[in-house]
């Protein structure tokens, strides 16, 4: 198994003020707009989008969390129970700008499952996917980020890991991981 490390601690906080910069062209005054992580690891990113943000632009936005666990197509092909995350969406998105955020964009299949989950909270306006790595040339379905972190190409053999302090780890790393070599 061999590890290439694609973001460190110092390159992850200039990607997230970038993908908040990017945000902000977009968006500001954010009055209409609303922030929601796909469990588990997109909610830790969209915290620190959502931080950043307000560190910014010195004003409150909304930020909900997403479970897409009985939205997953391959829901009942497991051999092994799976066990939900918490939902929580304290706002209305009827008419809204959604901007649903992961950590990690590679089948496509999650961010549809987010879609399908999101319409039980009303019809957004408008809805748009950042993601901090875009596994690009791996989709199952015809999805794409609006907001990219990284772009990395991989091949089937190789996996993302995504660590952050928030999950207990020592300081924040992202790793592309060969698992044939």
């Amino acid at each position: 198994m061999q590890k290439r490390l694609l973001l460190n601690k110092k390159h992850l906080d200039i990607t997230i003020s970038r993908l908040c910069h990017e945000l902000i062209e977009n968006h500001l005054p954010f009055e209409n707009t609303v922030l929601i992580g796909l469990q588990p690891k997109g909610v830790f990113v969209a915290e620190r989008i959502k931080s950043k943000l307000e560190e910014i632009i010195k004003k409150p936005i909304e930020l909900g969390y997403l479970d897409i666990t009985f939205y997953r197509d391959d829901f009942r092909r497991r051999d092994e129970p799976l066990k939900p995350n918490e939902t929580r969406v304290p706002f209305i998105i009827e008419d809204k700008n959604v901007i649903l955020i992961d950590d990690v964009l590679y089948t496509g299949r999650s961010v549809k499952s987010a879609m399908d989950a999101m319409s039980a909270f009303g019809r957004p306006s408008k809805v748009e996917f950042l993601t901090l790595i875009d596994r690009i040339h791996s989709r199952h379905i015809p999805i794409e980020a609006n907001y990219i972190g990284k772009q990395v190409n991989t091949v089937l053999s190789q996996k993302v890991l995504v660590e952050l302090t928030e999950q207990g780890k020592k300081e924040d790393k992202i790793w592309l991981i060969d698992k044939s070599k």
